[in-house]
């Protein structure tokens, strides 16, 4: 499986969209502080520079690596967390997503872990050469600002999801 998209979205099908699309494994994380907020990167499809978009970190599987072992290692190389998978909890959910990153269509199964922290200013050193070029920013959402927010972010249920992580009533 390739590794290349740095949280490309899952987005409605495009005109340009192929019958066969890349499969890929990815494992996503929800990482959350003590004030319930969670951790987002924001960045772009190459393909697309001027359409930005936030997303949870996480990213493709290596070959052979399970999904809570990939969800370790993204959240390292992305934030510069280093946890241990017994820190993590799940998946909590999983979904297949189909979207476009610089030119190419994938199919995306995704494992969505959990992980918990006091607080983390984030160290972006990890991330590679791809992650690097289209990840130009990084803010701790509140569901509140997540709701009342016009920027794009994915998954487009995030909010119901974190809800249901937390055991919040809607």
């Amino acid at each position: 499986m390739t590794r290349e998209p740095a949280g490309a979205p899952a987005v409605q099908a495009q005109p340009a969209e192929p019958d066969m699309a890349i499969p890929r494994l990815a494992a996503r994380v929800l990482l959350l502080d003590a004030a319930g907020r969670l951790l987002m990167l924001r960045g772009f499809d190459p393909a697309r520079p001027d359409s930005r978009y936030w997303f949870t970190v996480g990213g493709g599987l290596d070959p052979g690596e399970t999904p809570l072992d990939g969800a370790v290692r993204e959240l390292f190389e992305e934030v510069g967390l280093r946890l241990l998978p017994s820190d993590l909890t799940g998946p909590v959910h999983h979904e297949t997503v189909r979207f476009p990153f610089d030119g190419r269509w994938y199919e995306q199964q995704q494992e969505f872990f959990v992980a918990r922290v006091d607080a983390w200013e984030v160290d972006t050193s990890g991330q590679d050469e791809i992650e690097l070029a289209t990840v130009d920013a990084h803010r701790w959402w509140s569901l509140d600002e997540l709701a009342e927010t016009d920027e794009r972010y994915y998954p487009p249920d995030l909010i119901d999801l974190v809800r249901r992580v937390l055991g919040v009533q809607t």
